[in-house]
C-alpha cells in the first residue's frame, strides 16, 4: 500500500438506547429489505461476510402469495414493484434459512411486516428469541399492499402505537423503523417513532408510482400501483435522510437509489450512519461488494479518514 493509499477503517457503531447494546457493523453497507432475498439467494455473488450486515424480505406471521403478475416494470432510472410482500413466513425463515446465514459474523436484520398492531407484536416476540437475529426493522410504510403499512406510516399517532406495541415484545433486539417517503411531513413520523421507543431509523422506502401501456391501454402492474426504486429517487431520500437526522437523536439508516461510493458518501455526508443497497442488486447481484470495494478509494481520495468525523458534516451555505 503506498503512503498516499492509507487504510480507512469502514467499522460503525449505531448507538441504542439504554439497556441495549450499541450495534456494531465492519462497514456501512447493508441490504435493503425486499431486493437481496433472504440473502442466501446472493451467496454465489457476494461474501456475506464481507457486508456490513443483511436485511430479510419483509417477513409475515403466515406465508403469503403476494400481488398478481405482472408486478415488476422498469421505469427511465429505476423501477417499479408491485411483489406485496410474498415470503415463507416467520415460522419457515427460522427454520429453513436463518442458521444457513453467516449471522455470527454479520448482522442479520429481520424484517416485519402486518397488518395490525397485534400481529408486529408477536412476530417481534417471535424473532426476539432468536439469537441469529440482530435487530428488527419494522415496515410500517409499503405503498404496494393493499391493506394495513401505508396506514400506518402516513398518520403518528398509527406509527406510535404500532412500534410501543413492538417495543413491549421486542426484547434486547433493537428496533428499526421504515418511513415511507409518501407524507406531508416526514419529521413528524420520525420523531413519533423515536418518542414511541425506536431505537434507529431507515428511509425511505418506495414511493407510490404507476406506468401505463398507451397501445394495450393498461396499467403496467396488475396491481396498477407500485413503489418506485432506484437512481430516480435518490434525491428525495436524501432530503429525507437529512431532515430525519436534525429531527431525532437516534441513529439513521439511509436507503433509497444508492448505486455507487459516491452515493453511499452522500448519505453519510447528510447524516446517516449507515445505508441500504435495494435496486442496484437487481441490476449487478454483486453490486454490493463493487460499492464496498470502491468505497475505501473514495475516502482515501476526498481525505476522508474517520468516517464517523464525516458524518453530518454537511456545509449549509
Amino acid at each position: 500500500m503506498s503512503m498516499e493509499q492509507q487504510h480507512v477503517p469502514l467499522s460503525v457503531t449505531l448507538p441504542l438506547r439504554q439497556g441495549l447494546k450499541s450495534l456494531m457493523l465492519k462497514n456501512p453497507i447493508l441490504t435493503a429489505s425486499g431486493t437481496f432475498g433472504y440473502g442466501l439467494e446472493f451467496a454465489p455473488y457476494v461474501d456475506l461476510t464481507a457486508l456490513g450486515g443483511i436485511v430479510v424480505k419483509g417477513l409475515s406471521l403466515k406465508p403469503r402469495k403476494g400481488n398478481a403478475l405482472p408486478r415488476v416494470a422498469e421505469t427511465p432510472c429505476g423501477m417499479l414493484n408491485s411483489v406485496g410482500l410474498q415470503n415463507d413466513g416467520v415460522e419457515a425463515f427460522l427454520k429453513d434459512k436463518l442458521h444457513r446465514l453467516p449471522w455470527q459474523t454479520t448482522p442479520v436484520i429481520a424484517n416485519l411486516y402486518a397488518t395490525a398492531a397485534d400481529d408486529f407484536a408477536e412476530l417481534a416476540d417471535i424473532l426476539s428469541r432468536e439469537e441469529g437475529v440482530a435487530a428488527l426493522e419494522v415496515n410500517i410504510s409499503c405503498p404496494n399492499v393493499s391493506e394495513g403499512g401505508i396506514l400506518f406510516g402516513q398518520d403518528p399517532m398509527l406509527a406510535s402505537h404500532v412500534v410501543s406495541a413492538v417495543k413491549r415484545r421486542s426484547g434486547k433486539k433493537p428496533v428499526i423503523v421504515k418511513l415511507s417517503p409518501n407524507v406531508t411531513n416526514i419529521m413528524q413520523i420520525a420523531m413519533a417513532v423515536e418518542d414511541a421507543g425506536a431505537d434507529m431509523i431507515s428511509c425511505i422506502n418506495t414511493l407510490t408510482g404507476m406506468a401505463v401501456d398507451i397501445r394495450r391501454r393498461t396499467p403496467l402492474l396488475a396491481n396498477v400501483l407500485g413503489g418506485l426504486s432506484g437512481p430516480a429517487i435518490k434525491p428525495v431520500a436524501l432530503r429525507c435522510v437529512w431532515q430525519v437526522c436534525r429531527s431525532v437523536n437516534i441513529p439513521v439508516i439511509g436507503v433509497g437509489g444508492i448505486c455507487s461510493a459516491q452515493d453511499v458518501l452522500e448519505f453519510i455526508l447528510v447524516g446517516a450512519h449507515a445505508v441500504e443497497i435495494g435496486t442496484a442488486n437487481f441490476h449487478r447481484p454483486d453490486a454490493t461488494m463493487c460499492i464496498l470495494r470502491d468505497l475505501e478509494s473514495l475516502c482515501n481520495e476526498l481525505g476522508i479518514k474517520d468516517l464517523e468525523k464525516y458524518r453530518g458534516s454537511l456545509r449549509i451555505m
